[in-house]
């Protein structure tokens, strides 16, 4: 099935840049880092995190906000901003049409650790009750559902880094069969805990570089990345239903393709086969080629053999024309969430006309030959955009969007 037009009508942001999609934005233009160093990673190798900044969630959700792990306390904040974003109202609209489907690479790790610490300290009959739907990553989209009354599929996508993407992509095939009508799309993560950060340490994939510029996608000295958090939402309707309503579209998504890599756990494949694949379905389930190809926002964490690998890719396919930038070298890489916060960012450029720099990109690699915006945001025309997400596994999710 090609030509079905997704409308973006309403995103919702939380993320290091800050809390909304205004700042969030206003932050990556600037070209702002993020990173910092986290207290909470006191002894671990990495100290380094790009965290959440001033988020209250007894203030944002009230006082049950403790029911929430902040997999979920993110994904609320951010839903009910792309509700109000996109123009529609819960309490209207038919609940049984509105699908909620939602990225997560892992799942509750912060209530997993607290409760494993009072397991260890006070003996089973310490432990919350709560703890399973606290911890069970399918409760973000479920927490969203219930809080937006929103009763069609509501699911939870896990394709490591790349599951954010696939939610979006399953949410534009849930609107091209008619499943549902809207659809609140993204994904979700908050990982920043001592053991998932001492396991990328000892894995070799978090830069060792000991200041704010540690993430440098598409940079010589790059070294790995800088672990963030957050949430990035889509409202999707249908373009016909979205038109008929009246409502203002931010962009337009026509396609979305996946594939796996097949080739190992961790390590891309270097001559990114899959990623191909995976670029040549979105574009031809958007009924594009290669050369409509204005804007792409990297997956490009930082890591010397995955950002090498996906330029190598984007300038075999697509060659030195389109616009690149990579949003990591700002927010951090939040695993799960980071195709939700791009495919936002994305939106967002498209819309604006506008391609945010790649932070922390002082000398570009000479292997990378791709027009990379560094320094300060460049003015450009974009009808057609990529948006890039890849995980462990080899697994691979791209998105085509477009120019309202």
């Amino acid at each position: 099935m090609t030509g079905m037009e997704t409308a973006v009508t309403g995103l919702g942001l939380v993320t290091p840049g800050g809390i909304g999609v205004a700042r969030t934005w206003q932050t990556v233009c600037a070209g702002v880092s993020t990173a910092t160093h986290d207290p909470h990673l006191a002894g671990i190798p990495v100290d380094l995190s790009c965290r959440v900044p001033d988020f209250d969630p007894r203030a944002a959700l009230g006082r049950r906000h403790w029911q929430y792990d902040p997999i979920a306390q993110f994904a609320l904040v951010a839903a009910r901003e792309a509700v109000a974003d996109a123009g529609l109202d819960p309490a209207t609209w038919d609940g049984a049409r509105v699908g909620v489907v939602i990225g997560c690479g892992m799942w509750g790790v912060s209530t997993t650790t607290a409760q494993h610490g009072v397991l260890a300290a006070e003996g089973p009959h310490g432990v919350s009750a709560l703890t399973l739907p606290m911890m069970l990553s399918n409760m973000a989209a479920g927490h969203v559902g219930m809080d937006l009354r929103a009763g069609g599929p509501n699911l939870v996508t896990a394709t490591a880094c790349a599951s954010g993407s696939t939610a979006i992509g399953l949410a534009h095939d849930l609107l091209r069969s008619r499943t549902c009508d809207v659809v609140v799309a993204g994904g979700t993560e908050a990982g920043i805990t001592p053991l998932v950060v001492a396991g990328f340490a000892q894995m070799g994939a978090l830069s060792r570089r000991a200041d704010p510029t540690a993430s440098r996608p598409f940079d010589v000295g790059r070294d790995g990345f800088v672990l963030g958090e957050g949430c990035g939402l889509l409202v999707l309707e249908r373009a016909e239903d979205a038109a008929a309503r009246g409502a203002r579209v931010r962009a337009r998504l026509l396609g979305f393709g996946a594939s796996a890599d097949a080739y190992h756990p961790t390590t891309p494949d270097p001559e990114g086969r899959g990623v191909e694949r995976a670029v040549r379905a979105a574009l031809t389930g958007a009924g594009l080629v290669p050369a409509d190809v204005d804007h792409v926002n990297a997956h490009a964490t930082g890591t010397p053999a995955g950002d090498l690998a996906e330029a190598r890719v984007l300038h075999r396919l697509l060659g030195p024309s389109p616009v690149v930038t990579a949003s990591k070298g700002s927010l951090g890489h939040a695993l799960g969430a980071a195709g939700g916060i791009e495919a936002a960012l994305t939106v967002l450029a498209v819309q604006h006309g506008l391609v945010p720099p790649t932070a922390n990109l002082d000398e570009q690699d000479s292997a990378v030959d791709l027009d990379v915006v560094t320094k300060a945001a460049r003015e450009q025309r974009i009808e057609v955009a990529l948006s890039n997400s890849f995980g462990f596994g080899g697994q691979n999710a791209v998105l085509v969007l477009a120019a309202a």
